[in-house]
């Protein structure tokens, strides 16, 4: 039997219950400007149509997997098993692309080959995909862990980074964590390497604004941030004021989370002492 046919550009999207989004997702990698990539497409468990949605599409690019649930970061580690690309990214099932979204960080990457992140501006989009006047775009320029461990929005929205693979680079979530994950798989593999990040200031993602997205569950993101802090530490991947920092940082924002998205001032209060 044949290999598969390696791709310059492997695009990686976990799914859940997703049947009402993913059509979208996925028709906007196969309207990229690029057209050398492959979509490993991992359906985590799904109890609606997920499955039937992504395999309705004919396109020898696209690869659907099936798992029993595990999780986003158990899904994407199957993909990396199965990935092909000397790049990768990642999309979520219910956000989508630009149609430049993959050229334009690849052309990044092509001007230095230091670089080893490449991210680009966020637009944020209502449930039917309007786009809202709210966006995001980076500003640093460089090695990024240390900018990582201040959580400094200057390089870190969320999965938007497009990475150059490396040999000498182990790619993996961490399947314990269910907040956070995606900082700390980009500290994980920071620390492996001393890869530059740089951006591009065209639209990389187009951000649907998800009021089931798990960054809406408060209280999971503060078990987030505990396990993440947790890691850090006991990976030894921060100084003890790097770490002092991060747990400031983290009080202050679960701190005001309670206090004005959760409206819990019992739950702010205690915020105080949870991270010390």
């Amino acid at each position: 039997m044949a290999n598969k046919q390696s791709h310059i550009i492997s695009v990686i999207m976990a799914a859940y219950n997703s049947s009402m989004y993913i059509g979208d997702a996925i028709q906007s990698v196969i309207d990229q400007e690029c057209h050398d990539w492959e979509l490993l497409i991992v359906n985590d468990g799904s109890t609606d149509t997920t499955l039937e949605v992504a395999n309705s599409f004919r396109d020898e690019r696209i690869t659907v997997f099936s798992q029993e649930n595990q999780g986003v970061s158990a899904a994407r580690n199957l993909a990396f098993s199965k990935m092909t690309g000397n790049f990768f990214c990642f999309l979520d099932a219910d956000d989508v692309l630009p149609p430049a979204s993959l050229s334009s960080r690849l052309a990044v990457f092509k001007t230095d080959p230091t670089i080893g992140y490449v991210d680009g501006k966020v637009i944020y989009a209502d449930q039917n995909l309007t786009p809202t006047d709210q966006e995001y775009l980076p500003s640093f320029t460089g090695l990024p862990k240390n900018q990582l461990l201040q959580l400094n929005r200057k390089c870190l929205f969320g999965n938007t980074w497009m990475i150059r693979r490396h040999p000498d680079v182990t790619y993996r979530f961490d399947t314990d964590m269910t907040h956070a994950e995606d900082l700390f798989f980009y500290l994980s593999i920071c620390v492996q390497s001393d890869a530059r990040y740089n951006f591009t200031d065209q639209a990389v993602l187009l951000y649907r604004n998800n009021p089931q997205s798990a960054m809406t569950n408060i209280d999971g993101l503060g078990e987030g941030y505990s396990l993440l802090i947790k890691k850090i530490k006991t990976n030894k991947w921060a100084t003890y004021w790097q770490l002092f920092a991060l747990k400031l940082k983290v009080t202050k924002i679960m701190f005001l989370s309670h206090l004005f998205d959760g409206g819990s001032v019992g739950k702010a209060l205690r915020v105080l002492v949870r991270y010390w």
